[in-house]
């Protein structure tokens, strides 16, 4: 015999509230404490309630999507940052649905025509690249993810580039490091000219720009080996493996000879260098997490204003450290 599906006013009966209790703290709205939305969730997870989706909707006027529109076709950037935004929305049983625009302005107005059409619910912008990008123009809460919005009334989440630079020159310093030299991207990216800027005053040398590549870090290594540095700091994981692997064939041990930092802390380069990378973790997830924090509020008409940046993590490894 089939048992009766549990309904909204059995999951409030188990937790001592009233079935509209019950639905505010399933469905993350209303002014409820963390313990009657747990006691909730629990009464719940317990009897095996799922809600009725198409009915929550119509009855909210909300479908319990947000989009998260990227400009990040390979993911390098934006599946951890969508990570961070579902481990906030899912506690709320709202889902995520990615758009690529794939850095084509056309494409971008036809999914925001789309997005808006279909109602969702809110849109967390975000990218590859850090540089300030013009605002998108829709009637749904936004908050833009390690690029800030070009306008100030906007929310924005970044990462403090400064800061995350600064930390592996300290580091450096620390290790009795004293000729410290830096090879980075291009010089008009955003991210390479802040955390060059950043550390500047502590080289001895200035800053080599190129590109976000291996190839640029063995070719950058060969010059900047006439100033006779003790460290090299690098812009990115990618630049970083590829300076080690230069000072390896030039017959130099990292770190006993030249002590190498990246920045990024992207496994894939990161734990592949040899040895492994010292390295500045953005900390995307967190920054997810916070962007989607800031979403649900301002879905919830209190909107956040202005920029918010987040702290990096200093991530030591072999390759300052020795084994």
């Amino acid at each position: 015999m089939k048992r009766p599906a549990v309904r909204m006013v059995d999951v409030a009966a188990l937790a001592g509230v009233s079935a509209g209790t019950a639905s505010k703290a399933l469905s993350n709205t209303g002014q409820l404490s963390q313990e009657t939305r747990d006691r909730v969730r629990r009464a719940a997870a317990q009897l095996g309630f799922t809600p009725d989706a198409r009915g929550r909707a119509l009855s909210s006027g909300r479908t319990y999507t947000v989009a998260l529109l990227t400009t990040d076709s390979s993911g390098r950037f934006s599946i951890p940052i969508m990570r961070g935004v579902e481990d906030v929305l899912s506690a709320g049983e709202l889902a995520t649905v990615l758009c690529d625009t794939r850095d084509d302005p056309l494409r971008e107005q036809t999914y925001l025509r789309s997005l808006v059409a279909r109602g969702v619910d809110g849109i967390v912008v975000t990218g590859r690249r850090t540089e300030p990008r013009r605002p998108i123009d829709v009637p749904l809460p936004v908050v833009y993810a390690l690029a800030a919005s070009t306008n100030p009334a906007d929310a924005s989440v970044i990462v403090d580039d400064a800061a995350g630079a600064a930390a592996t020159i300290t580091h450096l310093r620390g290790l009795g490091r004293t000729r410290i030299a830096h090879i980075t991207g291009p010089a008009d990216h955003r991210s390479a000219a802040e955390r060059a800027q950043a550390i500047t005053p502590d080289l001895c040398t200035e800053p080599l720009f190129g590109e976000w590549s291996e190839r640029w870090g063995r070719q950058a290594t060969d010059l900047v080996l006439r100033q006779r540095p003790d460290a090299i700091t690098c812009g990115s994981d990618q630049i970083a493996r590829g300076v080690c692997d230069r000072l390896r064939e030039l017959g130099h041990s990292v770190p006993e000879d030249v002590a190498v930092t990246g920045y990024d802390n992207w496994p894939v380069m990161a734990l592949a260098s040899r040895p492994p990378l010292t390295t500045v973790d953005l900390r995307l997830e967190d920054l997810g997490r916070r962007a989607a924090t800031l979403l649900l509020e301002a879905m919830d008409g209190k909107p956040h204003h202005g920029v918010l940046e987040l702290p990096t993590q200093l991530v030591t490894r072999e390759s300052t450290l020795g084994a």
